[in-house]
């Protein structure tokens, strides 16, 4: 399988792209803003008007997209994916988006012999840069086995979680973790600061023992210093929770941090603070 359609050439897939491009896959590209693929084509990826085009003759389809709604377009539309691509190919949707929707795309590819798999990814932009992130598979085990050396070349951390769907609910896990997570951290520093404490000795102290996390020591403490330019965008992080919520009511779970870590990022973004990093849930805290 050396042939791959690559859909969506942003920040991350750019960067994911390129790395395929080294390990000598022969790619086509394709992404709503064309100039986002610019660099991938200069490189020697083949440029496609169409999602439908970027799937047609190809081994294998990745797609790094925006939301759910981009991601059933792309695939089920009348000149999606699943439309063009031949039986026996490989369809990857690494988009952070709906198990629900993971799970109707594989039943729909499969009536059509395609073999479809979830796979999204933990690390942002510089674990796709540097090709460590971590990738969460749902599907079929032989399709997860098949494509493991394709994953391999993006990320560090390959791991099969079930059937369809299950790296998408994967993905939901982790991202309500991160919810309750940033949210000790951003009202620990709001308590330090209506106390009257010095942040930084507070920072010292609490960082790297019991109450320490990622999200205190490479999130909040950019926030800290002043620093809101986004390694995660709120706005998607607002997207990942959102459909967290869904799901999870759907699924019976009890989620009541989650529930508020949503509504607070929900407020900040319709304040206009989509565009930051998520440490920007500091503002609804220390306002």
């Amino acid at each position: 399988m050396k042939k791959i359609g690559f859909i969506g050439t942003g920040i991350m897939g750019a960067a994911m792209a390129g790395h395929l491009m080294d390990a000598g896959y022969e790619l086509s590209v394709y992404n709503r803003t064309k100039s986002k693929a610019d660099g991938l084509v200069a490189r020697g990826a083949k440029w496609c008007d169409t999602p439908g085009a970027c799937a047609k003759g190809q081994d294998i389809v990745i797609t790094m997209v925006g939301y759910p709604k981009d991601v059933e377009s792309i695939y089920l539309g009348e000149d999606g994916i699943l439309a063009n691509l031949a039986s026996g190919a490989y369809a990857v949707d690494m988009t952070t988006s709906s198990p629900l929707l993971a799970e109707r795309i594989y039943e729909e590819a499969a009536k059509r012999g395609i073999y479809a798999v979830d796979a999204p990814v933990t690390g942002g932009d510089s674990g796709a840069k540097a090709a460590t992130l971590t990738i969460l598979v749902g599907g079929d085990k032989a399709s997860f086995d098949a494509l493991k050396p394709v994953f391999d070349v993006m990320g560090k951390t390959v791991v099969y979680e079930g059937t369809a769907g299950a790296g998408q609910k994967t993905k939901m896990c982790n991202q309500i973790a991160i919810a309750g997570a940033l949210a000790g951290a951003c009202e620990a520093f709001a308590y330090a600061r209506a106390s009257g404490l010095d942040i930084k000795a507070v920072f010292d102290s609490i960082s790297t023992g019991a109450a320490g996390s990622f999200q205190m020591s490479n999130v909040v403490q950019k926030g800290l210093l002043g620093d809101f330019a986004p390694g995660f965008m709120l706005k998607h992080f607002v997207k990942d929770l959102t459909i967290s919520e869904e799901t999870g009511k759907a699924y019976g779970a009890m989620m009541p941090v989650l529930e508020q870590v949503l509504k607070e990022a929900k407020e900040l973004e319709s304040e206009g603070q989509g565009n930051k990093g998520t440490q920007a849930l500091l503002h609804y805290y220390c306002k």
